[in-house]
């Protein structure tokens, strides 16, 4: 299976490419000459371990780190090494691992921040509205602390803050992490929705590969800072390796050496 940058076979300018990326975390090299490519209207997954370099990966492109080497284009400007604000103006929006949320300001403030970047207040009020449409609990407790709200009403929280941006691609990490089997179900449901709806092209990072990839039109597969495989997610779905390593399908009917050496091969 290729392990190449090209997400999937549509012709013309992708909304965003990366073109051979590395970037340091500390001392270590956490991302490696990474390439890959997002065009509109998709929602493109990227699966790996804890340490894989998936986070690394979103905050290069959402400008909290920078790039040792590497071109970050976006609708068609490069875009490596601005300011998060800058990148946050161009119409890329990062909901973040873990929520980061305000959790001393309300609900509705907190989803008035993710607007700051924006000039077009006469619109602040509709795009609320829509925000609302998709997560009701949020305006149920619009005046509620925000730190009181659970894992997965936070987690709305994050997202709809995102979506106050008006974003043409949200960079989306771990949006399961923590939840529930019924509140995964419940956000994906949504981030479907968003995307075939409002039109929002999505970046997911996501341990959970079986739900990550039936909801994506696109994968890859990063191991220690390197993509060793791309490919449509139903393709990725149906790999033995993706079955075995990311899905849990085959047990423990492989001794540990094998797997090792079957894992070695992709870097």
């Amino acid at each position: 299976m290729a392990a190449g940058g090209q997400s999937n076979g549509k012709g013309g300018q992708p909304l965003l490419s990366v073109q051979n990326v590395e970037t340091f975390y500390g001392a270590v090299m956490a991302i490696r000459g990474v390439s890959l490519d997002v065009h509109e209207g998709q929602i493109v997954t990227i699966l790996g371990a804890n340490g894989a370099g998936k986070t690394t990966l979103l905050k290069t492109i959402s400008g909290v780190m920078d790039p040792e080497k590497g071109k970050i284009v976006f609708e068609g400007k490069e875009i490596q090494g601005a300011e998060p604000d800058a990148i946050v103006r161009s119409g890329i929006v990062h909901v973040p691992e873990g929520r980061e949320i305000f959790p001393f300001l309300s609900v509705e403030e907190n989803l008035m921040m993710g607007a700051f970047t924006r000039s077009d207040r006469a619109n602040f009020a509709a795009d609320l509205d829509m925000v609302h449409s998709y997560f009701p609990i949020l305006k149920d407790r619009a005046g509620q602390q925000a730190g009181y709200l659970s894992g997965g009403q936070q987690q709305m929280l994050a997202i709809g803050r995102g979506l106050m941006g008006k974003p043409r691609l949200m960079l989306l990490d771990e949006p399961s992490l923590g939840l529930s089997p019924i509140l995964v179900q419940e956000i994906f449901a949504i981030i479907r929705r968003l995307n075939q709806e409002q039109g929002v092209t999505i970046l997911l990072v996501e341990q959970n590969a079986n739900v990550a990839l039936k909801v994506a039109d696109h994968g890859f597969v990063l191991e220690v800072g390197r993509i060793v495989m791309a490919d449509t997610s139903a393709r990725l779905l149906a790999s033995e390796d993706v079955q075995e390593f990311y899905l849990g399908m085959h047990g423990e009917s492989q001794r540990e050496q094998k797997r090792w050496k079957r894992r070695k091969t992709w870097r």
